[in-house]
């Protein structure tokens, strides 16, 4: 009888430890499916797309902004150009190639040199016949003056408003009058070489400019009352060392 009674209380505490086992069981179940239902849970296996999104992918351009591997930097530097013509890159932004094109490397202009020798040549201030001709050695006739005397320079025949060029590269050492051949404009050919150019208007010249041989000095004016008969001419003096020399001899 004694052992009837233990076994039926074994039996009861076998079923109260199942159902204890079976509530906890139900319980952890509902606890994990309510946090499941708050987050979605990741896959721990490596997600991969299917063809179609592979497809679509290759297909869609490249966004604006976005760097392609192996583009020329030559797009680049030529994109920054255009920008800074149409004012929307400041020049200070471009790139060092940039700045590099825009002005370095580039030399100033070199000044004139004036190196006229004894053997050098040089142009005529205007085209014309020589109506007198010059003479140191000995006297020749001045129509307008009717007299004999030497002539340290020549007479150009020319008409008014002529444009009167500088015969070699010079610089002028100076722009004036005098009553024999009005407007005068004196430059200085170098190696001692000098040149008058007279009977001038309207000069464009200065003092201590640089002219370029065939540069406009000025242009031809009506003659002074020393040379009315002679007509509209240029006078023309060239000098070596202060010396007057026949210019025929460096004409071209």
């Amino acid at each position: 009888m004694k052992d009837k009674i233990n076994q039926m209380l074994r039996d009861k505490m076998f079923l109260v430890i199942l159902v204890l086992g079976l509530l906890t069981i139900v319980a952890a179940a509902g606890v994990f499916t309510i946090q499941r239902g708050n987050r979605q849970e990741s896959s721990p296996y490596l997600e991969m797309p299917g063809p179609n999104v592979i497809a679509q992918e290759e297909q869609e351009p490249v966004q604006e902004g976005t760097q392609v591997a192996g583009a020329s930097n030559a797009d680049s530097a030529k994109d920054e150009e255009v920008e800074i013509a149409q004012g929307t890159l400041p020049a200070g932004n471009a790139g060092d190639d940039l700045a590099a094109e825009a002005g370095a490397g580039k030399e100033a202009a070199a000044p004139l040199v004036l190196n006229f020798t004894d053997t050098s040549k040089m142009s005529w201030p205007v085209r014309g016949n020589v109506v007198l001709d010059y003479s140191m050695d000995q006297t020749i006739y001045f129509p307008t003056l009717d007299q004999y005397k030497c002539n340290p320079g020549i007479v150009i025949q020319s008409e008014v408003s002529q444009p009167v060029a500088a015969p070699a590269n010079a610089r002028v050492l100076e722009v004036g009058n005098n009553e024999e051949i009005g407007n005068y404009v004196r430059m200085d050919l170098g190696g001692g070489y000098e040149a008058v150019c007279g009977q001038l208007k309207e000069i464009a010249a200065v003092e201590g400019e640089y002219l370029e041989a065939g540069q406009t000095i000025g242009y031809v004016s009506e003659p002074t009352k020393y040379y009315s008969v002679e007509g509209v001419n240029v006078y023309f003096q060239f000098q070596k060392d202060g010396t007057a020399v026949d210019p025929l001899d460096y004409m071209e």
